[in-house]
Order: structure tokens, then C-alpha cells, then sequence
């Protein structure tokens, strides 16, 4: 799916493309050649602090990042004019879910990539002073040229992804 949309963003079918790795539908599946998974993915989630479930969860997450990490070399690579495609395209990689084994929807771990913003640090928010979500999707709206002072429960722009020099 994510050369698919490479190769949307390449041919200009579009210019938004949205994915989800549906955990709920997912059953019992392979990890590497090797190894398949002892439970569906949602179920590997809920691991309950079991060491068997946990090395798995580590194995599917770190194959995932690999997956995005090749589509934004990808992006990086392909060039529109004089630009990269990754720095006309903004990328939005995370989870609904800051720790599933608790449904605990704070501090959910979210990487921007791309679209002109300043990247290669980590921002990081204590749990009893942070920031709405809804701030970096304002901040990605500014980025869009798209004038407005907030969207959903923001309290403004998010700070620290001004546009780089």
C-alpha cells in the first residue's frame, strides 16, 4: 500500500493518501520467515507484560518503522522539479495509543515527516502540561497555507516545527 501511494504522489492521482494497519482484522501472521505470531496483532498489544509477547510486539513495530522508513527514503528520493517529493509531502506516522495494554490515549507516540517542517529532534511533553494533538494538526494546516486559528480542541500551533531556514 505504501508504494501504492508513492506512486500515487508520483503520477499526481492525488495528493492525499490515508492508511491504517487494522489491527482488529488481523489474525495469526508471519512476522519474519521464521516466525509467526502467537496472537493477532490487537491481542499482541494487550500483552500484559509477558516477555514472549512483548519481544513480538518489539519485532512487528520495528518491521513497521522499517516500512515507513523506506517509503520516506522513497519520497526522499523522488524528485518533483528541483524538489524532493518529501519535502512537498507531509507524512503522519502514529498510533491512537500512547500504551495499549491500558487504552491509555496520552502522550500517543507521533512522528511528522516531510512537508518543510524542522525534524530530527523529539519533542517531548510532561503528561500534567501537554499539548493537544489537535496543535501539530493546526501547525500542519498553517504549513498548508490554510488560514485559521484553531481546529478541534487546539490551543494553538505547535511549537519547536517552525519551517527550516
Amino acid at each position: 500500500m505504501l508504494s501504492m501511494a508513492h506512486l500515487a504522489f508520483e503520477t499526481d492521482s492525488t495528493r492525499i493518501v490515508t492508511l491504517i494497519v487494522d489491527g482488529y482484522a488481523t489474525g495469526v501472521f508471519q512476522i519474519d520467515e521464521n516466525t509467526k505470531s502467537i496472537n493477532a496483532d490487537h491481542n499482541l498489544s494487550h500483552h500484559g507484560q509477558v516477555p514472549e509477547s512483548l519481544n513480538q510486539l518489539e519485532s512487528v513495530d520495528r518491521r513497521q518503522m522499517g516500512l515507513v522508513r523506506n517509503i520516506l527514503g522513497k519520497l526522499s528520493q523522488t524528485l518533483e522539479g528541483s524538489q524532493r517529493m518529501l519535502d512537498r509531502t507531509m507524512v503522519l506516522y502514529g498510533s491512537n495509543m500512547g500504551d495499549s495494554n491500558t487504552h491509555d490515549n496520552t502522550n500517543l507516540p507521533i512522528l511528522p515527516a516531510g512537508g518543510g517542517f524542522r525534524h530530527g529532534q523529539h519533542l517531548g511533553f510532561k503528561r500534567d502540561d501537554n499539548r493537544p494533538l489537535s496543535n501539530l494538526f493546526l501547525s500542519m494546516l498553517h504549513r498548508m497555507v490554510v488560514s485559521t486559528d484553531s481546529f478541534g480542541s487546539s490551543s494553538g500551533a505547535l511549537n519547536g516545527l517552525e519551517n527550516r531556514v
